[in-house]
């Protein structure tokens, strides 16, 4: 193939194409009319010698060779916008751009607030749009109307770049005047009334089924692996519950241990391991190959990264005076 003669303009095109299976919102999108967009269609199959899209029942649906090429086309484009970008540098102090960050609730508790106060003294003027999981899709980041997604993700596109921010483990939080405090265990923690918390899943939510517990999450699976099941009584999609447990000694929450720390500073609840094995989970930060390159955006990623390992080494620094605390108390009483 003469590549002189290919118009790498139809490269967009396909993109735009591939992603929205529709010609009429591509033609759209792109600023042209529904029978230039057709039209470009027709070049693009001749180009690849492949239908590329096919009318079906569900609209447009693309061929296998369409499948293949999507990843590649978003990979080249990503390529190209780095070659043709000005390299100018990015001055976070004088800088006035949004950034667009999408953050679950756990993320919001536990890493939003000291990523805001590094941002202030970084980049004052700099302003920061922090939105819900069910805010934004995953075409929006395609895109790049959002500039990252930090969550957990179950699963997420091939063509995004992601990386791990930290690693969590999970405990129990109960009023300081519950019965099971001085004898928790699984027993306990199985007769007990319990409130699920989560909401990490990209686009907009619906309601849970309680009897379904396959698709509740880590907990209820982990518990699922030793063929128990736990009673929930409250569902809610927010951390910021502690006033719950504070007013009912008959309820436990189980909850990422960061979050749990945090909640456990009411003097009314107390903080406990879960009896039963719950395996760690991955929050992360993603991000289209759109914004891969931008100065700007690899300014942002760095700063969280920044933030989290502050962050974590100074939950080591208070673990390990904890330590010595405890074994100071003990020669004590000794």
């Amino acid at each position: 193939m003469n590549l002189e003669r290919v118009d790498l303009n139809l490269l967009t095109y396909l993109d735009v194409l591939l992603r929205e299976k529709n010609v009429t919102r591509a033609a759209e999108q792109l600023g042209v009319t529904q029978p230039a967009m057709s039209n470009i269609l027709r070049r693009l199959r001749v180009l690849f010698n492949d239908p590329l899209l096919i009318r079906s029942s569900e609209g447009m649906t693309p061929t296998e060779r369409a499948l293949e090429l999507q990843p590649s086309i978003r990979e080249v484009l990503s390529d190209l916008s780095q070659i043709l970008e000005p390299r100018t540098e990015f001055r976070p102090l004088s800088s006035n751009r949004v950034f667009r960050i999408m953050a679950s609730d756990y993320a919001e508790a536990t890493l939003i607030p000291a990523l805001v106060k590094a941002m202030r003294s970084e980049a004052p003027n700099v302003v920061l749009d922090f939105l819900t999981p069910s805010d934004v899709s995953y075409r929006d980041m395609e895109q790049g109307k959002v500039d990252m997604a930090i969550n957990r993700f179950n699963e997420i596109p091939q063509s995004f770049h992601q990386v791990l921010v930290w690693q969590d483990s999970f405990s129990c939080l109960l009023h300081r005047d519950s019965e099971m405090v001085d004898h928790f265990n699984l027993r306990s923690y199985l007769e007990a009334q319990h409130i699920w918390v989560s909401k990490t899943g990209m686009g907009v939510g619906f309601g849970v089924n309680p009897e379904k517990s396959g698709g509740l999450g880590w907990i209820d699976q982990a518990l699922a692996r030793i063929g128990k099941k736990r009673k929930i009584s409250i569902f809610t999609r927010h951390y910021q519950m502690p006033a719950l447990l504070a007013a009912n000694a008959d309820l436990i929450a189980t909850l990422p241990t960061r979050v749990a720390r945090l909640q456990a500073q009411n003097l009314r609840l107390v903080i406990k391991e879960p009896p039963f094995y719950i395996p760690e989970f991955e929050l992360k930060m993603a991000w289209c190959p759109l914004l891969h390159h931008h100065p700007a955006h690899r300014w942002l990623r760095q700063l969280i990264l920044f933030v989290a390992r502050q962050l974590i080494d100074e939950e080591r620094r208070l673990e390990d005076k904890a330590i010595i605390h405890s074994h100071l108390s003990a020669r004590y009483e000794d």
